[in-house]
């Protein structure tokens, strides 16, 4: 089975860090940009779009800085593959930016940049960062 790689994206975000954590921490955040539904169950969050459900365990989190979350199989076991949402501030300018890690295929790379991109372009609109 062919396997994904990885990927990280910048995108500069003009927000405090502490309103950003909200939106990339919290089930009701990350419904308002992310995914059209996203529930949680203690560490289980199930993000579903349309048609398509996928179902990823919070592996880890720091406060106001980062969150992972690992994909994982439909018996709740960890996949290799997650995706991480961390939060950049520029210690001189203040400047606040959204590191992305993910995965995908090698063929559908520019495709995955591309939902990033409209995602995070929602996400700026939800908290007023144009």
């Amino acid at each position: 089975m062919e396997s994904k790689i990885r990927y990280e994206l910048e995108f500069p975000i003009n927000s405090s860090p502490q309103l950003l954590y909200q939106y990339i921490s919290t089930p009701s955040g990350l419904q308002e940009w992310f995914a059209d539904t996203v529930n949680s169950r203690g560490e289980f969050f199930t993000f579903s779009w349309d048609d398509s459900e996928e179902m990823a365990r919070l592996a880890s989190k720091k406060t106001g800085e980062k969150v992972k979350f690992k994909w994982v199989d439909d018996n709740k076991k960890d996949t290799e593959y997650y995706f991480e949402l961390r939060i950049l501030e520029d210690e001189i300018t203040k400047d606040v930016s959204l590191m992305i890690v993910d995965f995908t295929f090698e063929d559908e790379i520019e495709e995955a940049k591309l939902l990033w991109e409209n995602q995070v372009s929602d996400l700026k609109h939800v908290i007023g960062s144009n």
